[in-house]
């Protein structure tokens, strides 16, 4: 029987009946999950990117529920409310992303045992869209996938790339993966950058939406990676662009103001994927779905049609 957790349905403005519930992976780390239940269509797997949890996507749960579809979404390790592995909760922390695998499969292994409405797709953003694309390979029972600006490759000025070549190589040996990236601070991006020229959104409301969050619950902040998460991720963006793509229906979803994650390998591994589209959306940063009413409509709309799709064909 699984033990509630925390849940704060006034911060998340999702669907009635949202609850949290704690996990134990199978390495032992307490996670979260939540579940916004109630669409009958199917659920939705929802994975968010770093620095996020559970309550952020509660708007994205009710455009999902409205549109006739569940949702179940996580705190990754190191994330919201899960356990941390470092003292300083705002560090953003793994060894490994095979990590939030173990993660991922606790999160699934509570879909079955709450028995939510099949077929299971997934939604996952940013680093969620990295996790997530590592999930379709491992074949496990996903339908469809639809990404919102997936960290298949992390944006970095030219300038920088050899230092962090250099300095994810020898973290290791000189034991300072623990220690923050280069010019990143503990403090959360939200609360430190102005909403002029952010890199989320465009949105006023949806930037305040945010921003209340970390301000009403602290420990929903998190600030810049370490060196060992940026040592993880830089490998598991590669070794993810050297796969052929699942043979999984997809949709990837970019703005053309992207400034966090490499839109390169985003448009080179979708032109190779058979039957999957990249959109790319005019005007539009990181968030896509954290801006405005009209992109957000138009986002949902293509994943649940792309979803729908799924509902009545074979499983593969």
């Amino acid at each position: 029987m699984t033990e509630a957790a925390p849940f704060f349905a006034d911060l998340a403005e999702g669907p009635e009946g949202g609850r949290a519930v704690w996990l134990r992976t199978a390495d032992g780390v307490r996670i979260r999950a939540g579940i916004w239940a109630g669409g009958h269509r199917g659920t939705v797997v929802l994975l968010p990117g770093r620095t996020e949890y559970i309550e952020k996507y509660g708007q994205a749960a009710a455009d999902l529920q409205r549109r006739g579809w569940s949702t179940v979404s996580i705190d990754w390790r190191g994330q919201g409310l899960a356990d941390h592995a470092l003292p300083d909760r705002r560090y953003g922390h793994v060894e490994d992303f095979d990590e939030y695998q173990r993660d991922l499969d606790a999160v699934l292994a509570l879909v079955a045992a709450e028995g939510l409405p099949q077929p299971l797709v997934m939604l996952g953003h940013s680093m969620g869209g990295c996790i997530g694309l590592r999930a379709l390979h491992r074949c496990l029972g996903i339908r469809a996938a639809a990404f919102s600006a997936p960290m298949w490759g992390i944006a970095l000025p030219v300038w920088e790339r050899p230092v962090a070549r250099l300095l994810t190589a020898v973290a290791g040996p000189l034991h300072l993966t623990h220690k923050l990236a280069p010019d990143r601070g503990p403090e959360t991006y939200v609360t430190t950058a102005p909403f002029e020229g952010n890199l989320l959104t465009g949105d006023r409301a949806m930037w305040n939406y945010m921003r209340h969050h970390v301000e009403a619950q602290p420990d929903f902040a998190l600030g810049g990676p370490t060196l060992g998460w940026a040592r993880a991720a830089l490998a598991e963006c590669g070794a993810l662009m050297r796969l052929p793509p699942p043979d999984v229906p997809a949709l990837t979803v970019v703005g053309s103001k992207e400034r966090i994650v490499t839109v390169g390998p985003i448009r080179r591994h979708m032109a190779q994927w058979p039957g999957a589209t990249l959109d790319v959306y005019a005007g539009v940063r990181h968030e896509v779905l954290m801006e405005g009413p009209a992109v957000r409509q138009r986002f949902f709309d293509s994943a649940c049609a792309l979803f729908e799709a799924q509902r009545s064909a074979a499983p593969v």
